[in-house]
């Protein structure tokens, strides 16, 4: 008896000093225990002098809203819960409605940001600028201007004021309790052929998650590393973000020092290749910033719907119609053999394999290769819509239907009045089809980056700029150049060049250490 005396005397004073000395520890505990919630992190992006215009130029939002404060300021400390409930709405993984408002704040008690503020004639704390983001990338704000694309929100005291603002500005019925997934003004995008404009963003997001799922399974191996490479090289020259396309050619240019071949035939990433794995830290496919953690044209109606498998067809799509004749086949076996090595579904990925083994010919022209895509996407939501509706799982906002529909093109299709297991047969226009593709994943998808003035204002459909902001100056290593000579032999000789030239700087530095060595054994001798 005094033995379990003693022990729970022993254990209640081990718990009152853990108390004493984490106090942190014991408010988690309280909070887990009453059922009281864990503080937010902050939801609103802080903003300064050297991020400000990076930032807002190259948000995927509609609108922003940025709030200009001082943190000594205490009216401005009282106001930030109010500014962070409806920042939560808008930004974050877990935001109710992404990628329609950023909103933002600066603190102008900060003397790196005394000019922005400036800029923005801050009179008074917390003030709350609304407008585009590139118009406060480029611009400021004056009171007395009589026209301006930045306004005042002169009533945004409170949480709920200031979402009534933003929703007599965008006409919508936003709410405080909006959850991420449960939004009941979620649109179908099947009827607005200008809401792919908006998939630039997702397909950044899929390109991104695909390399770090690549990376994090360790997939990258002796006889898989080729067919990167040739993937690599597909995305420098096509890629239709042109931060995804610098970050592929960043990747491939180092390709050799990520990925070395002796490392790899040994199979000793784990021991020996911590330099680099510290090197590929520094390397991101579609820039720092992405992924994001939300999706919008690709956005299903529930957490587990849509998503990365949407924006990787949405990317290979885009590609297909991209390329020119010439690399239509070289095109064909990236695509096949990347999904193969790298799509780590595998059921998808035998379904894909098998339609990849069904093509019996090269293709010889674009849009032969785009065509057989799109079939073959047709192909997967017919399997799909099957085994969705017979397990439940389907998404009832976004069924899987033949594409395109005709709400987007009336002339690619004709019901043939022929039903199959009660599905009506469709007889497509292929010509048709491919003038809907070329328009809808190339000229439409491009817009939003034309919006943004960052396509040149030359050709129709961005291409000219998608190829020659990626060819120019583009250097890739040896690892990589056999590749590069197969899709084009302008990258082949920018590669031999760059290349030569690496070796004999290695010889030359090579040949003068060991000079040097000599001379310094002759004089130790």
């Amino acid at each position: 008896m005094s033995r379990i005396l003693g022990f729970l005397i022993a254990f209640f004073l081990s718990i009152s000093a853990a108390s004493s000395s984490s106090p942190i520890r014991s408010r988690s505990l309280l909070r887990t225990i009453t059922g009281e919630n864990v503080d937010f992190p902050d939801a609103a992006v802080d903003l300064n002098e050297t991020n400000f215009e990076s930032v807002l130029r190259d948000s995927p939002a509609s609108f922003a809203i940025v709030e200009f404060f001082a943190h000594w300021c205490p009216a401005c400390r009282n106001y930030k819960p109010q500014y962070e409930k409806v920042a939560r709405l808008f930004n974050g993984p877990n935001a109710a409605h992404p990628g329609i408002v950023l909103m933002a704040r600066v603190d102008c008690a900060s003397k790196i940001n005394s000019k922005l503020c400036d800029r923005f004639s801050v009179s008074h704390y917390p003030m709350l600028l609304w407008g585009h983001p590139s118009k406060f990338a480029s611009g400021g704000w004056q009171p007395k201007q009589d026209k301006s694309d930045i306004v005042l929100i002169d009533n945004g005291r409170t949480a709920d004021h200031l979402l009534n603002w933003i929703n007599k500005q965008l006409g919508s019925s936003f709410n405080l309790d909006d959850q991420k997934y449960e939004n009941k003004a979620l649109q179908s995008n099947v009827t607005d052929p200008e809401q792919i404009a908006r998939a630039i963003y997702d397909v950044e997001e899929a390109t991104s998650t695909a390399f770090d799922i690549i990376i994090e399974h360790k997939m990258i191996k002796l006889e898989t590393r080729g067919s990167l490479v040739r993937f690599l090289q597909l995305l420098v020259a096509h890629h239709p973000s042109k931060r995804c396309r610098k970050g592929s050619a960043d990747i491939l240019m180092n390709f050799d020092d990520l990925f070395p071949t002796d490392i790899l035939s040994t199979n000793r990433q784990d021991s020996e290749n911590d330099n680099g794995k510290a090197l590929l830290n520094n390397f991101h496919i579609c820039g720092k910033d992405v992924p994001r953690g939300y999706w919008m044209f690709c956005r299903g109606s529930r957490n587990d719907t849509r998503g990365f498998s949407c924006g990787l067809w949405v990317l290979l799509h885009s590609l297909s119609v991209r390329i020119d004749d010439g690399e239509s086949q070289q095109a064909f076996t990236a695509v096949c053999d990347f999904i193969h090595n790298f799509f780590i579904c595998e059921e998808c990925r035998v379904h894909f394999d098998e339609m990849c083994s069904s093509v019996s010919r090269p293709f010889n022209k674009s849009r032969d290769f785009a065509v057989w895509l799109w079939s073959a996407h047709n192909q997967v939501n017919e399997r799909l819509k099957k085994e969705e509706a017979s397990a439940g799982t389907e998404d009832p906002k976004f069924p899987k239907i033949m594409w395109p529909p005709n709400q987007l093109c009336a002339s690619c299709s004709v019901s043939t009045g022929k039903k199959i297991n009660t599905t009506n047969q469709t007889e497509w226009n292929e010509d048709e089809v491919f003038k809907f593709l070329a328009s809808y994943y190339g000229t439409t998808l491009a817009n939003v980056y034309k919006d943004k003035n960052l396509l040149a204002d030359g050709g129709n459909d961005g291409r000219s700029e998608v190829l020659s902001t990626s060819t120019s100056a583009i250097v890739v290593p040896v690892g990589a150049a056999l590749a590069i000579a197969l899709a084009s032999c302008a990258f082949a000789v920018l590669a031999w060049v760059w290349r030569l030239r690496q070796k004999n700087r290695k010889y030359s530095y090579r040949h003068s250490l060991k000079r040097a060595e000599e001379k310094l054994e002759v004089r130790l001798f």
